[in-house]
């Protein structure tokens, strides 16, 4: 009774030797309907950052989520395999990315940007993590339209159990719609509806610890139901290294928002 999983062609469009996968565009999308949204936070919020510094800081940020996921995949979770072979660190067109790479890199980015031109980092880091999960919908939308990163094996009790291609005969969980549900859209719209909040807003980096122990606790949840790499396995106390590196997001996160608690 287990649904398969529907054919969709990873390539989005072809145009003679030239292809568009899906992936690519998850990241356009997440991109840009990112720097929309954020400039009209800031404008809503009055923020002392200007739309143009807004437009400039895409293409830091562009660089932060590219470089930082790629390393970040290459440090965490296939040292060996890549320092065996360096030159597959630059072939992404092979997949291989690390959301919380990504992050380090964006805040990196951040730090770097909010420095040259002045800005506050912590009125900016809270308009950008608002941000974020907008990114992440996308991006875990094209891990299902890719068919990859599956969940783990169920049964027939769940109705929309899957059959994934390349994942054996045995129905699984779509994990990457729970993924793309959690630390997506769910996380988008309670990071909204706090920014809503004008005595939360005042409260620098409450919004940015918001994101990461609300990121955190969504992305240890949603990996209890996906499925770990092969060459890694189940690591400490049955964990996976999503959840491993989901703690000190949590942490920070606290962090950030006591600290903003008691500064206020």
């Amino acid at each position: 009774m287990a649904l398969h999983f529907p054919d969709i062609d990873p390539v989005a469009l072809r145009l003679g030797p030239f292809t568009v996968r899906w992936y690519a565009l998850s990241y356009i999308a997440g991109l840009t309907g990112g720097w929309r949204y954020l400039r009209w936070l800031a404008e809503k919020s009055k923020a002392k950052i200007s739309a143009v510094q807004i437009d400039d800081f895409l293409i830091w940020a562009t660089f932060g989520v590219v470089l930082g996921g790629r390393l970040g995949y290459v440090l965490f979770y296939k040292p060996s395999y890549y320092l065996a072979d360096p030159a597959q660190i630059v072939q992404l067109w092979h997949g291989g990315m690390s959301f919380h790479g990504g992050a380090l890199g964006v805040i990196v980015a951040l730090i770097l940007y909010c420095r040259r031109h002045k800005l506050d980092i912590l009125e900016f880091g809270d308009l950008l993590c608002c941000v974020v999960p907008l990114g992440l919908l996308f991006g875990r939308i094209a891990n299902f339209i890719n068919g990859e990163l599956w969940g783990r094996v169920t049964d027939d009790s769940v109705p929309w159990a899957m059959i994934f291609p390349n994942a054996g005969p045995e129905p699984r969980h779509p994990s990457q719609l729970y993924e793309a549900g959690l630390e997506g859209l769910i996380l988008l719209i309670i990071l909204h509806f706090l920014w809503r909040n004008p005595a939360i807003r005042e409260r620098r980096g409450t919004l940015a610890g918001a994101y990461l122990l609300g990121y955190g606790v969504a992305r240890a949840i949603s990996e209890f139901f996906r499925q770990p790499d092969d060459f890694l396995g189940f690591l400490w106390g049955g964990a996976t290294m999503g959840q491993l590196l989901s703690v000190p997001l949590m942490i920070a996160g606290l962090i950030f928002i006591f600290r903003a608690k008691r500064a206020a």
